[in-house]
């Protein structure tokens, strides 16, 4: 008989549901549109049936162990109530736990989505041999997790980890936030397109400009094929985004002498076009990565696949594993590490 939990990451665009075993193995997944144009209780309806549908399906060959759910927002943990989420609008203030475990009648636990993203990670993906990490999430905004100990590590009141509102440049770019210069606005996928526009602004006659008017969905990720085509417009504002990553991964470095920061998200894509430039960044700006960096010239600098753990103790900066599945997988494991 095997054990299982079920994770759910709940996303203003999609829900995704999934039932782990207790070594990592996937055993299903299903994905639904999340409908959040028809109400909070629509939502919540939509997942505690497919929730109990594949706790039925696996159950006879198992025992459920409870539920993850990653929510992207700000949560008191100890209430369950989802605060604040910038992605789904009418949420706030709303005890999304107890309504899930009303429906339901199992454990559910709740957690943020970038600090299960980081769980994931830690479990089963870069940073599998670590105890301590962080993960640093870029897509539409940027959104950080740590893991101290196997354990996500929450702070005073479960807002640790907002790396995304780290300040880059004093007076810089608004953000949301009320800041100005946040590491989002540099470094997000929405932050990416922002830079483009404001490039063809400064020159619209720049072959830059030409393939940005003629691409009617020109996204990060079109910048990105731009840049390994050879495009210096494209190139320059990736090398910025890796440069703001750099200046806030070269401060945490220095405070928290962690042994693995992961990156993640849809922007991660584009990791060969920024990551020089976070390197560069850390080996000017961080005296703990200066002495502690693997050697950049054996080309383990950035590739923690091909680093062992145990030969020295060096700090590695690399792309996440999982993608997407992240959230998915440290969502399930909540219920298996749960005191």
């Amino acid at each position: 008989m095997t054990n299982f939990a079920i994770g759910v990451d709940l996303g203003g665009t999609n829900l995704r549901i999934a039932a782990v075993d207790e070594t990592g193995h996937l055993i299903a997944k299903v994905t639904l549109g999340t409908r959040v144009s028809l109400g909070r209780d629509h939502v919540i309806n939509d997942m505690c049936d497919a929730i109990q549908r594949m706790s039925a399906k696996f159950s006879t060959s198992g025992g459920l162990l409870g539920i993850g759910i990653g929510v992207p927002g700000i949560i008191d943990l100890q209430s369950g109530m989802l605060r604040e989420s910038p992605n789904l609008s009418g949420w706030a203030d709303y005890p999304v736990r107890a309504e899930i475990e009303r429906r339901i009648n199992t454990m559910v636990i709740l957690e943020n989505d970038a600090n299960v993203a980081a769980l994931g990670e830690k479990w089963l993906g870069a940073a599998k041999h670590y105890d301590d990490m962080s993960m640093w999430t870029l897509g539409t905004g940027v959104g950080g997790g740590i893991v101290v100990e196997g354990k996500i590590w929450h702070g005073m009141n479960g807002m640790a980890g907002e790396f995304g509102h780290n300040t880059v440049e004093p007076e810089g770019h608004p953000c949301n936030c009320g800041n100005r210069g946040c590491l989002e606005q540099y470094a997000s996928a929405t932050a990416v397109v922002r830079m483009a526009r404001e490039c063809v602004a400064s020159d619209a006659s720049s072959a830059f400009a030409r393939a940005f008017h003629s691409d009617t969905e020109f996204s990060a990720k079109s910048i990105y094929n731009l840049a390994i085509q050879g495009d210096e417009d494209a190139r320059r504002i990736y090398r910025r985004v890796g440069q703001a990553l750099g200046i806030v991964l070269a401060n945490m470095v220095n405070a928290l002498n962690l042994p693995m920061y992961v990156i993640g998200g849809g922007v991660s894509s584009a990791w060969d076009a920024f990551s020089p430039s976070i390197f560069e960044e850390l080996r000017q700006r961080s005296m703990v990565y200066a002495a502690t960096a693997p050697d950049a010239l054996s080309g383990s600098e950035g590739a923690s696949a091909q680093v062992d753990p145990g030969k020295g103790r060096k700090t590695i900066i690399t792309r996440a594993l999982l993608g997407s599945d992240a959230g998915l997988f440290g969502a399930a494991r909540l219920p298996m590490i749960a005191k």
